[in-house]
C-alpha cells in the first residue's frame, strides 16, 4: 500500500509542478505584455490630464499672440508688464529652488522608511493598542 501513496503523491507534486509552472509561463507573458503596452497606456493618459487642464483658445488666437508679441516688444499696460515680470521671477526662483527641495524630500523619504524598518518591540508600550475583548 505504500507503493501506491507515494506513487500518488509524486502524480500530486507534479500536478501541481506543472500547473505552477503553467501559471508562472503565463504570468511571464502578461509581464511582457504589460512592458510593452503600459508606457504607450501612460504616455495617453498623461497627455490627457494635460490636454484638459490647458485652457481653450479658438483657432488661431495663438497665431494672434505670436504675432502681437512680435510686433510688440514692450506690453502696452505698464501694469501687465510688472505682473509678468513679477510672474518670471517666481517662476525662476522656483526653478531655482527645486533642487534644495527634492534632496529634502529624498531625505524625509529615508527617514521614514528608516522608521518603517524598526522592529515593532521597539514601539513604546503607550502608543500600542489596547486589546478589547
Amino acid at each position: 500500500m505504500a507503493p501506491k501513496v507515494s506513487e500518488s503523491r509524486e502524480a500530486e507534486e507534479d500536478s501541481e509542478v506543472e500547473k505552477l509552472e503553467s501559471d508562472l509561463k503565463l504570468m511571464a507573458h502578461k509581464i511582457l505584455e504589460y512592458r510593452s503596452t503600459l508606457p504607450d497606456q501612460l504616455n495617453a493618459t498623461l497627455r490627457s490630464i494635460l490636454d484638459a487642464h490647458r485652457p481653450f483658445l479658438p483657432p488661431g488666437a495663438s497665431e494672434q499672440n505670436i504675432s502681437r508679441e512680435e510686433t510688440s516688444s514692450a506690453p502696452e499696460d505698464p501694469e501687465t508688464a510688472e505682473k509678468i515680470k513679477l510672474l518670471k521671477e517666481k517662476v525662476s526662483s522656483n526653478c531655482a529652488a527645486m533642487p534644495v527641495v527634492l534632496e529634502r524630500m529624498k531625505d524625509c523619504i529615508s527617514r521614514i522608511e528608516k522608521l518603517d524598518s524598526y522592529n515593532a518591540a521597539i514601539i513604546h508600550p503607550v502608543f500600542k493598542r489596547k486589546k478589547t475583548g
